[in-house]
Order: C-alpha cells, then sequence, then structure tokens
C-alpha cells in the first residue's frame, strides 16, 4: 500500500474520533499542529475531512491532494494552505475556507452551503452544482459553472473560456474579465438586488460587487430536451447451452454451489453467496419481501451486515450512515463520468476510511469501458468489478462474454485473486446462474424479482444442484468454458463458444489464442 494511502486513512481514521471528542466538548479541532504548537503541515492527503457533521469545526494546515471536505454536512473546514481536485465535491450544507489555490471542479455537485477559496480556482469549478455559494477570490479557469442547475458562483477575479457552458440553472457572477458566453448563456449587468444580496458575504472579506460585474444565466429560448436512449439487452443466454463432462453425479453426491466474496488471501468478512446470484434494491431493511432472507443483496441505503452497499452520486454523500454496517461497497464509476483516477481514489478513500478493514471494494461499470472498469480495479487495488453488460445500442449476453474473459486475461485480474460479476436487467434461471459461472464471473446481478424471495431462492437452487449433477461437477467453480456450446453459428461467432456439435471454437476464434 502506498504511503500516502496510509496517511489518508489514518487522517480520517483519528479526525472522525477528534470530532467526535471535539463536539461534546464544544471545540475546535485542530490538525498540522505537534502539542507544543509547532507546526507540522499535513502534504499529500487526499480524500480526508469529508462528510465533517454538522457543528464541527475543523482546522488544518498542510497542502492537500484531492477530493478534501467533500459533502461537507454542517461543519466549518479551515485550510490554511491549498489542495488539489474536488474541493468541497458534493457539499450539502456547513462552510468550507482554503486560503490558497485549489484544483479542478471546485465544489463540484454541491447541493448547499458555502465554499470560499481565497486564492484561484482551476477548470470547471462549481460544475453540476445545483445549489450553496462558491465564492472565489482569485481567477478561474475553464468551463465555468459548466453543467450547473442552481446555486450561485462568485469570482472576483478572471475567467477562462466556456463559462456556464450548458447551465440549466443557477447564477455565475464575474467581477473581473469574462469571454463571450457560449451558446445557451446569456451575460448581463449585475442588478443592485444582487449588490446588496452578496455584499453580506464579501464585506467581512473586504471585497464588494461593483456595477460593472457581470452575470451569467441560462438563456431564455432553451432548445428541446434530448431524451438519450436507454440502456437495455437485446438478448440473453438463450442461445447457450450447457455441456456435460465424461460422467454425471449420483442423487446423492454432496454439492457445493456457495460462493464467498472477500479480499483476496482474507479468510473472514466480505459476503457469502448460497447461489451465484446478488440481486439489486433499495433497501433490504423494513421490507415485507426481504423478511426472512438472509442472502446478500447491493443496495442503495439502510444496509444489513452482509448486504453490499451500492455508492452512486446520489448516495455518496450519506453513505458513510452505513458503511460500518456492510460486507463492502460498489462504487458505480457510471455515475460519475469525467473523473480521472486520482479523483476516483480519493472518493474511495473516503468511504474506505469508514469501513472494517475485511470489508470488499467493488467498482461498477459497463461492458463498453470494461478495459478502463478492470484496470482501475487493478491500479487501486480493490477486489473486483460488477460489469453491468446493459447498452445503448442494446448488447447481446452471449458477446459480452468474450469481452470480459480477454480483458480480464490481459490484465491479469483472475491472477491477481479478484472476482467479476456480470449484471444483467432480467430475472435469471438457474441455467443463467450457470453460464455466468462457467465464463469466469463469480455471480450475476440482477434486479430483485417481484415475487416471493424465498421461493425463487430455492428454485434457484434446486435448478443449479440438479445442472451441476449433469454436467459432473461437485462445486460450481468447477464448471468452466468447456461446459458451454453456441447453438448456431451467429452466437458462436459473437461468443468464441464451441459450436454444438463441433469440437472447438470457430477459426476466427482460434487465430486469436
Amino acid at each position: 500500500m502506498r504511503d500516502i494511502v496510509s496517511k489518508s486513512l489514518k487522517l480520517n481514521n483519528d479526525l472522525d474520533r477528534y470530532v467526535e471528542q471535539a463536539l461534546e466538548q464544544d471545540r475546535p479541532v485542530k490538525i498540522g499542529w505537534g502539542r507544543a504548537g509547532d507546526e507540522r503541515p499535513k502534504n499529500g492527503e487526499f480524500g480526508v475531512m469529508t462528510h465533517l457533521p454538522e457543528g464541527a469545526r475543523v482546522l488544518c494546515l498542510g497542502s492537500l491532494g484531492d477530493c478534501v471536505g467533500a459533502a461537507n454536512r454542517g461543519g466549518t473546514l479551515t485550510l490554511r494552505g491549498d489542495a488539489g481536485s474536488m474541493l468541497g465535491a458534493f457539499h450539502l450544507s456547513g462552510k468550507t475556507v482554503v486560503e490558497k489555490d485549489v484544483g479542478n471542479k471546485a465544489g463540484f455537485g454541491m447541493t448547499g452551503g458555502e465554499i470560499s477559496i481565497q486564492g484561484s480556482a482551476g477548470d470547471e469549478s462549481g460544475s453540476s452544482m445545483s445549489g450553496g455559494i462558491l465564492l472565489i477570490r482569485g481567477h478561474s479557469g475553464d468551463r465555468l459553472g459548466s453543467g450547473m442547475a442552481g446555486g450561485s458562483i462568485l469570482v472576483m477575479g478572471s475567467v477562462g473560456s466556456e463559462p456556464g457552458i450548458g447551465m440549466t440553472g443557477g447564477r455565475v457572477i464575474i467581477s473581473g474579465s469574462c469571454p463571450p458566453p457560449p451558446d445557451g448563456v446569456e451575460m448581463r449587468s449585475i442588478k443592485k438586488s444582487e449588490i446588496t444580496e452578496f455584499s453580506k458575504l464579501l464585506e467581512p472579506m473586504g471585497l464588494a460587487l461593483n456595477d460593472d460585474a457581470l452575470v451569467l444565466e441560462p438563456g431564455v429560448e432553451t432548445s428541446a430536451t434530448i431524451e438519450a436512449p436507454e440502456f437495455f439487452i437485446s438478448e440473453g443466454f438463450e442461445n447457450i447451452s450447457l455441456y456435460p463432462n465424461n460422467d454425471s453425479l449420483s442423487d446423492n453426491a454432496p454439492l457445493d454451489h456457495y460462493t464467498l466474496l472477500v479480499q483476496d488471501g482474507a479468510d473472514s468478512g466480505g459476503a457469502l453467496l448460497k447461489i451465484p446470484w446478488i440481486m439489486t434494491c433499495e433497501t433490504t431493511i423494513g421490507s415485507e419481501k426481504w423478511k426472512d432472507v438472509v442472502v446478500p443483496a447491493i443496495v442503495r441505503t439502510k444496509s444489513r451486515s452482509n448486504d453490499l452497499l451500492l455508492v452512486g452520486k446520489d448516495e455518496f454523500s450519506e453513505a458513510i450512515d452505513y458503511t460500518g454496517n456492510c460486507s463492502g461497497i460498489v462504487f458505480d464509476i457510471t455515475d460519475f463520468p469525467g473523473l480521472n483516477d486520482a479523483e476516483i481514489e480519493a472518493m474511495l478513500i473516503s468511504l474506505r476510511s469508514r469501513m472494517s478493514g475485511n470489508s470488499i471494494i467493488l467498482l461498477r461499470g459497463r461492458i463498453d469501458r470494461i478495459e478502463r472498469l478492470f484496470r482501475l480495479v487493478m491500479d487501486l487495488e480493490l477486489d473486483g468489478a460488477v460489469v453491468n453488460c446493459a447498452t445503448r445500442s442494446g448488447s447481446r449476453l452471449a458477446s459480452s462474454l468474450p469481452k470480459i474473459g480477454l480483458a480480464a486475461k490481459a490484465i491479469g485480474i483472475g491472477e491477481m485473486g479478484k472476482f467479476v460479476m456480470i449484471e444483467v436487467l432480467h430475472e435469471p434461471d438457474a441455467k443463467d446462474l450457470i453460464i455466468a459461472v462457467a465464463s469466469g464471473c463469480a455471480a450475476l446481478v440482477s434486479p430483485c424479482p417481484e415475487n416471493d424471495l424465498s421461493s425463487k431462492i430455492d428454485e434457484l437452487s434446486m435448478g443449479i444442484r440438479g445442472w451441476m449433477r449433469e454436467i459432473g461437477v461437485d462445486r460450481i467453480e468447477r464448471i468452466g468454458r468447456r461446459n458451454l456450446r453456441a447453438n448456431d453459428f451467429d452466437t458462436a461467432a459473437i461468443s468464441g463458444l464451441r459450436l454444438v456439435g463441433y469440437d472447438r471454437p470457430l477459426k476466427m476464434w482460434l487465430d486469436l489464442r
């Protein structure tokens, strides 16, 4: 583990404890100073001081990395130094102050509160924000307020190109120089009422808006909303058959169809699946459907100790309320387009520091970007991936199998003890689960069905046991691609599987091996 990761995790763990004590004693927390008051500035920690609770007061000295002070939930954070990208991302309430410069995407996705940057900020400051106030005392880079839907951005210096691009709401107020706005954004002079409105914020800092300040807003004539096509799966596994080994098993042979999802080399923690199937739902807590069902699920909120917590942009701010009572998280990178590797890792660090040491961390991504998904799993030293096979053009699941297999082989996913799960949109049958395992996946993920879950799980368990006896394997992980056959030439061509009645893959696949 890199030293900076260890330092970041330790800072978050210590800070949570210090904040709890400080709230009880009504005092601030100081970071970056020794007991004698000597300066010991932090250097490079990332994903830290996030999710500050209401009333918390934190003062930090140092030069920090990405995703500092994210998801502030009512605390006050003052950084005597500078920070990297995504400063104050997903800011809910409270106040964050940085006395020097920050990187790109400051205030990304913020919904409330106040962020004050006394230096300059990088590109895309205030992007995707929907509420709150972002004040930049210095200059700002390109695409200021891109895609914002609400809130206010004040820049006392100059701004870069394409300010407000894609904005649908909110205001961008610029006291310095500003280039012509892009299409869909209108520029006007500031109103006296707006000068008065922000004077309470600016006067304590010795600042003021002049009559020549400019305001950017969404254009009155907005273009018609373009509905993006839905992600879907056009064809399942119906054209793939299961092929037996040389001999079947007796009716009394012991069978093991359990799947354990744990960290590589760990002997505890993680999630135990009775069958290679895990369902997605909002929550399992308080649901009558889940009352007597003990198998793990992937949930968005209120997790049981054996559930996996799905974390997207709507869940990130509240996720730490549940990370202490789950078997791991599934971080949905499809919900965070445009973030680089370091920014994703910083967000994961902020969550990981609130999880138990044996919890697993998975990334969720799409089949059409599987190479990046697997590379992130390896580079960030995570436990595995959930591959969503739905695409905008409609995917065929048979074609997903070689994509997953070849990408996993190229990057060494299996050799490093990582596991992959394949996600579909339909309710699976026992054959689907067997095919998923045979293709190298640990389990299949699908939405929670409407019918009785206990009966469905029992039905699938019996079906899996029947297939295992017929195929001739006593442990489910012993099923492999050799037990799969394509029913027709087209399926064989897109899957690389052997055609029924043909002893090897088609020549085009043999040439690749």
